[in-house]
């Protein structure tokens, strides 16, 4: 039996609670685990729970654990940044890809995309605060970038991504309003663009409150990482 005070149900939950708070419904949030590092019992303990959607960051890591847990019918995003050299692995395994921020890998994900597969769902990843340190796009470069890739025959576009300056609770809330204004901006010509994925384990509450679609939180789900 499922332990009523397991992470993923608190956080479920919570999610459920700030979603009626805002006036939204309860399942317009998807929780997205974010597994990078964790194992492979790790996530097939979190996939016995109900969760099935897992975000990676680094592409062999998760190579191995999709192949480990095939069958159990989850859907996996990577959420790294993209070197061309592996866009033809990502294209094939993966069902979602919230880090494009370049026409180039976007073509590449799409020329790469097995033909017996669905289009691959992408998010622009878009730079806020305009880090050095960070990829993503500017936000005045996001209408260009998605008006290019709507042709791209393979993908299918699904919204934005950003990760926020490191701080937070209400310190991200600009951060994420500028990306959600962005979003709604777009949809005027884009309608069918439906993601907003923001939002982490430390500030997940406040993305969502801005509209958030998809939180992605990995240390409030799994606990602190050991290495």
């Amino acid at each position: 039996m499922t332990d009523s005070k397991s992470p993923l149900i608190e956080i479920n939950a919570q999610i459920s609670a700030i979603c009626e708070q805002s006036g939204r419904d309860s399942g317009s949030v998807q929780l997205l685990a974010v597994s990078k590092t964790r194992t492979v019992d790790e996530l097939a303990r979190l996939a016995d729970q109900g969760q099935r959607h897992f975000g990676e960051n680094y592409l062999q890591e998760a190579l191995d654990k999709i192949a480990a847990l095939q069958g159990r019918d989850l859907v996996w995003h990577f959420i790294g940044p993209i070197q061309s050299n592996k866009t033809r692995d990502i294209a094939a395994h993966f069902d979602w890809v919230h880090s494009v921020d370049r026409l180039k890998v976007a073509r590449r994900l799409s020329e790469q995309r097995p033909a017996e597969l669905p289009p691959l769902n992408v998010c622009i990843q878009v730079n806020v605060d305009d880090e050095d340190s960070k990829s993503g796009i500017a936000l005045e470069a996001v209408p260009a970038l998605a008006a290019e890739i709507t042709t791209l025959p393979n993908l299918r576009l699904r919204g934005l991504m950003a990760i926020p300056r490191a701080d937070s609770g209400d310190n991200s809330r600009g951060a994420f309003r500028q990306l959600a204004m962005t979003l709604s901006q777009l949809r005027n010509t884009m309608p069918s663009l439906d993601t907003l994925s923001m939002g982490m384990s430390a500030d997940y509450g406040v993305a969502i409150e801005e509209g958030a679609t998809m939180v992605r939180v990995g240390t409030a789900l799994f606990g602190p990482r050991t290495a």
